[in-house]
Parts: structure tokens; sequence; C-alpha cells
């Protein structure tokens, strides 16, 4: 027999290095033939395929709704990912919204800031909305998906679902007024609200909608429903008092900083029954924190809405179940453009399980809570982290991680890995386009077990589809050496030599 290494010596064919096998991974069913020698690994395997472990090779697979309904790995279909620009959060969470999508999940981007995910949607064969000046707005009086579903219910389930439907309108409208007026509406001006609502509603044909200016009209009009919830005992200046802050906000809201987004009727409805939903709110300029809030309020009210019809008519057993995903974006955004944000992801974040429903919630780091407002409002921000099922870091400053390790209990280690990711990039010869080194390696934790890191190579298609920089390719630079050389030269020293 020969050596391991092949036979020495003249003539023979000895090797000086031996190359390690190639590891291949696959289910007994395809490669049964060699069984019982394939090694197992403690990779998750359960979910959409993320990437490679950092250290084993190993395949990693994971989503919030796989492993909450499937491998029940977390208590909470939900994950909370931090990380420095540019490092490919929202490239992985893209990832898992393809994934999902296939196997029947509906991803909905409900407020799609960049656009980030709205040519994914379309790639779907999804729908994409558009809310901005002049372009297209919504109805915050629609009721939309759960009215149809309503109607087509019937009986006492459709009557419910219709006063659900109700409520959802009444706490659009008041979170709108909120935003106009900075402050919320007095308990008294939501009872006129709501009786205006209702008088509104039984006046409208059901196959329409009613708008915001009909709304004003009524309050103008003020029928007896409205006036009985006001206590003017029949004095017209009681009334006027009462109904007056009422009317100047909704007018505030026609005319004032929110423009017409919310004058008219719905420029298009979203589609109960479409693969995928993005509403995009990017025409609308990063300074114009009202109309961002009013938007991202007004879309997750529609999406949720359409959500909960979703149900309701499973329920009844005239659609099959389906399953959603939210995607929440650059999260530091709209949690600044208004408390009523806050509150609203807040009671998402509580209730997914009951709504059906996995999120993902992308922001830079946890000081992005701390910038808000309030102090009710930063301590509610926080807990998303802690509520949250999967917790992915990628490239993070120290003391943000160290910050980030007493909420979600990192290890030293894992600290320092993660940390060593936010390095920028050497000093690269023009146009060798070094990436950072944190680059599309990422942290998974999930509760107190052992951080996974992992490394994401994206597809030629998923690089085509969810390119963040395409505002910078257009003009990109095209400087050879000797132009840069001459310009060098031109407002260089030592008589024109570089310095």
């Amino acid at each position: 027999m020969p050596p391991p290494r092949g036979w020495p010596g003249p003539g023979g064919g000895e090797v000086a290095n031996l190359d390690p096998p190639t590891m291949w991974r696959a289910t007994t069913v395809q490669a049964c033939g060699l069984w019982p020698f394939a090694a197992g690994s403690s990779a998750p395997m359960t979910g959409v395929p993320l990437g490679q472990h950092l250290y084993t090779g190993a395949t990693v697979c994971g989503d919030p709704l796989s492993w909450f309904t499937r491998a029940h790995y977390i208590s909470n279909p939900s994950l909370f990912m931090l990380g420095m620009p540019g490092l490919g959060k929202s490239t992985l969470v893209n990832r898992m919204l393809i994934g999902l999508a296939a196997t029947g999940v509906v991803p909905l981007v409900l407020g799609d800031l960049k656009p980030d995910y709205a040519d994914t949607v379309r790639a779907l064969g999804g729908q994409v909305l558009s809310i901005g000046r002049g372009m297209g707005g919504i109805n915050v009086l629609d009721p939309g998906a759960m009215g149809t579903a309503a109607r087509r219910i019937g009986g006492e389930a459709g009557r419910v679902l219709a006063s659900e439907t109700h409520g959802r309108v009444l706490n659009m409208v008041a979170a709108l007024i909120t935003i106009v007026r900075d402050h919320p509406m007095e308990d008294h001006e939501q009872s006129v609200l709501s009786a205006a609502l209702h008088h509104l509603r039984e006046r409208t044909p059901p196959d329409q909608a009613p708008l915001l200016p009909d709304l004003v009209r009524v309050l103008a009009e003020g029928p007896d429903r409205v006036r009985a919830v006001t206590l003017d005992r029949g004095d017209e200046t009681r009334y006027r008092n009462a109904v007056d802050p009422l009317h100047r906000s909704l007018l505030g809201i026609l005319d004032g900083p929110l423009g017409d987004t919310f004058a008219s009727g719905t420029s298009t409805r979203i589609n109960i029954n479409a693969p995928a939903v993005c509403v995009d709110i990017s025409r609308i300029g990063e300074s114009d924190t009202q109309l961002t809030a009013a938007a991202m309020l007004a879309a997750w009210s529609d999406g949720l809405g359409t959500v909960a019809a979703s149900h309701a008519l499973a329920d009844a057993g005239l659609t099959p179940r389906r399953w959603f995903f939210t995607v929440l974006d650059e999260l530091w955004r709209p949690l600044r453009a208004a408390s009523g944000i806050v509150d609203r992801i807040d009671a998402l974040t509580r209730l997914n399980r009951s709504l059906g429903l996995g999120d993902a919630k992308i922001t830079h780091t946890l000081k992005d809570a701390e910038a808000l407002g309030t102090n009710a409002d930063r301590v509610k921000a926080r807990g998303f982290v802690e509520r949250a099922g999967m917790v992915v870091c990628a490239g993070l400053p120290r003391q943000e991680m160290e910050e980030l390790g007493q909420v979600v209990g990192l290890s030293r280690r894992e600290i320092e890995l993660v940390s060593s990711w936010s390095s920028p990039p050497g000093w690269a010869a023009y146009g060798d386009r070094e990436e950072p080194p944190g680059r599309g390696r990422f942290l998974i934790k999930v509760g107190g077990r052992p951080g996974i890191p992992i490394k994401v190579a994206i597809t030629d298609t998923e690089r085509h589809l969810h390119d963040t920089n395409k505002r910078w390719q257009a003009n990109e630079p095209t400087i050879d050496t000797m132009s840069a050389l001459d310009l060098t030269k031109r407002s260089g020293t030592n008589g024109g030599r570089t310095a």
C-alpha cells in the first residue's frame, strides 16, 4: 500500500500537501448512498436560506415565521435588526421577504421610505402603491377590504366586522388630527367624531366610500345625532363651541400641511389577493415629517385592515388561510415623526401572534429610541428589542454593543466580533471597490442561546432588485490615473511633484 501522500522517490507520485475533501450538504433522500458517513450540524435548517455559518460553513436558515410556526425556536414571530448603514441589513430582510413569498406568505411593506422593496414586490407579481403630494392618496374613511369582507360574510360575523371597521376609521381620523394639532384629541371630540361617522355611513350607499370633505359638511350641518353628544340643548352657540375646534382640525388636514393627500378617494385599494404589497412613500421629502407620519399611519391602518379582512374571510370558510410578513425599515424615521406611530408599532409587536403575521423592524442603533420626544415613547421603543423573537446585529460600535448586551445577553466574544464588523474598509486604490469588513455579516441572537454568526452572499438577481445605491451609479465619475495625477500636480507642491 502506498503511503498517504503517495510513493516517494524518482518515478513516484508523492504530493507535498493534501487538499481537504469538499464538504457537501444534502438530505438523506438525495444522498442516501453516503449514509451514515454524512455529519450533522447544529446550524438551524428551518426557514429561508440566509447564508453560511461564519466558522463551520454550514448553511443557516431562518425567518421569524418559520422559527415560530414550524421550528418553535421563538415565542414571538418578530425580528429586530440593528447595524450601521451600508452593511446589508435591508438586503437580508429582502431575502427573507422573497423566501417567505415562495411559501405563500404575503409580504407587506407598509411604508417604503427609500424605496428598497418596490422592485422586489413587482418582481414577485405583487402590488405597489404610491403615496405623495400630487401622485396618490388614501381615503381614511374608506372601509376598504374590511368593509367588503363584512358585506360578503353577512350575518352576525359581518356585523361585528363592520363595527370593527368603524373603530379603525375613527382611530385613523383621530390620529390625523393628533398629527395636525401635535397633541391628542379631547374625549368629547372623539364622541362627536364617532357620531358624525355613524351618520355619514348611514346616508352613504354601501358600495361607496365617504370622503373627509363629507365629514366636514356633516359637522357644518349639525344633524340631531351629532348634536345629541355635544349637549347643545338646542342652543346653536353651544353646538358651534363644541364642534368648531374639531371642524378647524379637519380643515387643517384638507388644506394644511398634509395637502390634498387625504382629501379625495383612495387612488388604488390594496388587493386582498395580491401575493405581496408595497406602499411606496419615498416621494415624500425627509423634512416633511407630518405627511410622513400621516402616510405611515394610513398605510398601516389600511394594510392591517386587509389582514383582518383576510382572516375574517378565512374564519367564515370563504377563502384559504394566509399568513403575512410586515417590514418596517428605517424605523428611526417614523418613530420621530409622531408619537402615534410608536403606539401603533407597540400594539403590533404585542398582538402579532393573534393577528397572524410576523414582522421585521430595522434601524441603526438603540440610540434611535433615545431621540424620541417623551420618556413614555422611549420606553416603548426600547421594548421592541426586548420582545423580539430574533435579534440580528450587523456591525455596531463597541459602546452600542455593550448597551445592547444588557438587553439581549451578549457574551464578550460576541461583542468583540460584531464590533470588528463596524470598521471601515482599507485605503484601497481607486476603483478596487473594497467592501467594509462587516458587509454581509450578521449575528443572530435568540434568547440566551449563543449567537449564530453568518455570512450572506447575494445573487445577481437580488443585487439587481435591491440596489440601495442607484442614485450613485448613474453619473459615476471615471477618473483614470493620468488625469488624477495631472489634477494633483495642478494643486500640489514641491515643484509640481505629488506630496
